[in-house]
């Protein structure tokens, strides 16, 4: 592979962080989520910016609102504005979760009338996928939608919701067919968030965060013509995914951004003899491993420009790149003591509670996604040949 990028990456990069330096206020500088939903006016605000430079779904083809970026422009915009610590949004399911099944899928209606919307930045989408009972089974799904007339009534309750307290709609997964095998008897439905029926309960996560919602569904009337592809296909067309850049690269730069944070404190604090030496060695290897997840995440993205299918190299930089970020944030919070247990808001807390945020926070991404377990599944029989038994 090429370790060296074009003139023109270099540019496009250039472009971002000039962009990022005039939009951006410096509080929003730091280790980002993804799935944040803090500051949802202020997160609006930046996505009707990028919308303005057709930036909220620039991989998507021209005439859907896109630029139709290569897969490493689209890597070194994501770099960027996690290291940043940018705002998501809601981008994550819009772009990269309900944007490929509309564009291969959706009639020209449902095109015209959500895709543009989507990259003016004006809607927000949440997934209705996970159940109480259907997790990394997804497929055992109970929730039902019934057949009435030009309607669908869905009945049933989803969970793990991210966002659903902010979106405009939910593109959903339910059973219309009970007693076809269970991965053909699935629908995929979008639904109006305000449609009569639905009632969403917040789920607080363990670092005090309100992403999570569960998602209640009585007798919801949805239009037939919401219907994504074929009743009882909805399987196959959620598993549609365009070829997008899959390098996991937002996770190193935001590991990268914890790293400088701590180097900044060790420089500051400066603790005495041979402990200072432990502190440094330890860094070093931390920062030594998230080069090398970054060059992983390089050869994926490059991998994809050349046309080759990144199928188990994917799985390995989401587990490296996760699981390598729990580590960070627990070397830190033990780096700053007593005080990195302290949360932001607290006088005494250094760097603004950031590394203990990010310590409890960094847990859910080694889980979904695909668990790490998963991954590993993937990896050792993909990539290594192993069998499955």
């Amino acid at each position: 592979m090429e370790f060296q990028f074009t003139a023109e990456h270099e540019a496009l990069r250039q472009e971002v962080r000039d962009f990022l330096r005039a939009n951006l206020p410096a509080a929003g500088h730091g280790p980002p989520r993804p799935t944040s939903q803090e500051d949802w006016p202020a997160q609006m605000a930046f996505n009707q910016k990028l919308a303005e430079r057709q930036w909220i779904a620039p991989a998507w083809p021209r005439q859907y609102g896109g630029l139709g970026w290569s897969h490493l422009e689209q890597m070194i915009f994501a770099e960027e504005l996690a290291y940043a610590g940018a705002p998501d949004g809601g981008r994550v399911f819009n772009v990269g979760m309900i944007g490929p099944p509309r564009i291969v899928h959706g009639s020209p209606e449902q095109k015209r009338e959500h895709l543009p919307r989507i990259t003016g930045g004006e809607v927000v989408w949440c997934q209705g996928y996970s159940e109480p009972g259907a997790g990394s089974d997804l497929a055992a799904l109970q929730t039902r939608a019934v057949r009435d007339g030009d309607d669908y009534v869905v009945s049933g309750q989803k969970i793990w919701t991210t966002g659903a307290h902010h979106a405009d709609w939910c593109f959903l997964l339910a059973r219309t067919d009970a007693e076809a095998p269970k991965h053909r008897g699935i629908s995929f439905l979008l639904v109006d968030m305000d449609s009569p029926g639905i009632t969403v309960r917040p789920i607080v996560n363990m670092a005090g965060y309100h992403e999570f919602n569960e998602v209640f569904f009585e007798d919801v009337r949805v239009p037939a013509v919401n219907r994504v592809g074929e009743e009882n296909n909805g399987w196959y067309v959620a598993m549609t995914l365009l070829d997008f850049e899959r390098s996991n690269v937002a996770s190193i730069a935001a590991n990268q951004r914890t790293l400088e944070t701590l180097a900044r404190s060790l420089r500051e604090e400066q603790p005495n003899g041979a402990y200072l030496d432990v502190l440094r060695h330890r860094l070093a290897d931390l920062w030594v491993a998230n080069e090398t997840g970054r060059l992983l995440s390089y050869r994926t993205a490059w991998m994809q420009e050349a046309g080759k299918i990144a199928n188990y190299e994917a799985s390995v930089i989401k587990v490296f790149a996760t699981e390598l970020a729990q580590k960070i944030t627990n070397f830190g919070v033990n780096l700053l003591g007593p005080a990195g247990g302290l949360e932001p808001g607290s006088k005494c807390a250094p760097f603004d509670g950031v590394l203990e945020k990010g310590h409890l926070s960094n847990v859910s991404p080694t889980i979904y996604s695909g668990s790490s377990e998963i991954q590993r599944n993937i990896i050792a029989t993909r990539g290594l040949g192993l069998p499955r038994d």
